[in-house]
């Protein structure tokens, strides 16, 4: 397959950070004959999923009324490219000063700069008509009989991008900062999981060792509740349950918050059992997926495990990277030098 000579011309579009399944669906379309260059088609991808973006990156941190006025836009780009500011109001059942109240919080200068860049976008996107015909992610993906083995990739890559972008739209940097604060002021953080997210238990557990902060966890439910009773209100719980329902995990919290620590949930649902005892509460989104549980759950969790990680690093980058640096010289040992690995092969 030739690519025209446009592609050479503009490399600094691959500079750009763009997601799997986008690529996927650059090239599927380029291989399948649509019209226009690949270059072309990638801009259109690019430009068209930037209004979305910039609305899901500032989702969490709306207000209930201005997420009703976001959720409309999302789900009608065309009707709001022509809508007055009125008639967008009324269509999203919220007041006028609601809506503006919203776009200036996702850092738009008014309703105007907002029509402009949106019509703008969509222009260069096509039509609704047109954007609806493109393949649509699978959320909350599952397996059939009928379904294309060579399907499943794209299918499974995409899937789990959508869940991702969803952890985004609901994780506010308001409650990120808490996060953060909480973790690294803590006497002793007490970590609760079990079957799948006890992986993800571990996980923050090693992560948090290796920054030197005090934490533990126990894979016995009896010892995690027996532990979360010892607790106090210099101490720090986090109960991480996708469903939120998981019994011993929400005992576990719930013991942990009457002794007097401060508690920090990560669930998949707002309205879940553990999330009445949670000081801070992490959802993941709000769809239940129910035999791509014990995949997609992962997913989430580890992207949202790694960015605790990351936000405590940034917090004290000298301190930690200081911390990290010690730990490397005690698992050095651990490694086979390529010296040793040369000589192994031999």
């Amino acid at each position: 397959m030739l690519l025209s000579s446009d592609f050479y011309k503009h490399l600094t579009l691959f500079l750009i950070p763009i997601s799997l399944p986008l690529w996927y669906n650059v090239l599927n379309e380029f291989a399948h004959g649509r019209e226009g260059n690949f270059v072309e088609i990638l801009q259109v991808k690019i430009m068209k999923n930037n209004i979305v973006k910039q609305i899901e990156s500032g989702y969490a941190g709306l207000r209930k009324s201005e997420k009703q006025a976001a959720d409309y836009i999302l789900d009608h780009l065309d009707e709001a490219s022509a809508a007055s500011l009125d008639r967008l109001a009324a269509a999203a059942k919220v007041s006028q000063p609601t809506v503006l109240r919203m776009l200036k919080a996702l850092g738009y200068e008014g309703y105007k700069d907002f029509r402009y860049q949106l019509v703008a976008e969509l222009a260069k996107s096509g039509s609704e008509g047109e954007r609806k015909r493109e393949t649509q992610p699978m959320y909350g993906y599952t397996l059939n009989r009928m379904d294309d083995f060579e399907g499943i990739p794209y299918n499974m890559t995409v899937t789990t991008e959508r869940m991702l972008e969803e952890t985004l739209k609901n994780f506010s940097k308001k409650t990120y900062r808490k996060v953060i604060e909480a973790l690294t002021s803590a006497r002793l953080i007490d970590i609760y999981g079990v079957e799948n997210s006890e992986v993800m238990a571990v996980d923050l557990l090693t992560k948090l060792l290796y920054l030197g902060l005090p934490c533990r966890h126990f894979s016995d439910c009896y010892l995690q509740q027996i532990a979360a009773g010892t607790l106090t209100s210099d101490d720090v719980a986090v109960g991480i349950s996708y469903s939120g329902e998981s019994k011993d995990t929400v005992d576990a919290v719930k013991r942990a918050k009457k002794a007097g620590a401060r508690t920090v949930v990560i669930t998949n649902f707002r309205e879940s059992t553990i999330s009445r005892y949670a000081d801070i509460l992490i959802c993941t989104s709000q769809e239940q997926l129910f035999y791509g549980d014990a995949i997609f759950s992962r997913s989430t969790q580890i992207l949202l495990v790694d960015i605790i990680y990351m936000g405590i690093i940034s917090s004290d980058y000298e301190h930690y990277v200081a911390q990290l640096n010690r730990c490397e010289k005690v698992v050095r040992d651990k490694a086979y030098s390529q010296e040793k690995y040369s000589e192994k092969k031999r």
